[in-house]
């Protein structure tokens, strides 16, 4: 067993690339997993519209003005 990376042989390095690359098949796998329960049907045309009211200011006397 080589406990340094600089001085493995060549099959220590093929392990490393293997192993490193099904952990990033297993978190893209699980990112893909995750992301189909979204809902496509609603889209930004389907949302509805929020307007914003009348301008209320705040005054130090704590209550509230209407302009």
């Amino acid at each position: 067993m080589n406990h340094s990376f600089h001085s493995a042989d060549r099959a220590t390095h093929l392990k490393i690339v293997v192993v490193a690359l099904v952990a990033a098949i297993v978190v893209a796998g699980f990112g893909i997993a995750a992301r189909t329960n979204a809902d496509y049907s609603q889209t930004a045309q389907s949302t509805p519209v929020i307007k914003a009211g009348k301008p209320v200011a705040v005054t130090s006397a704590a209550r509230s003005e209407i302009r």
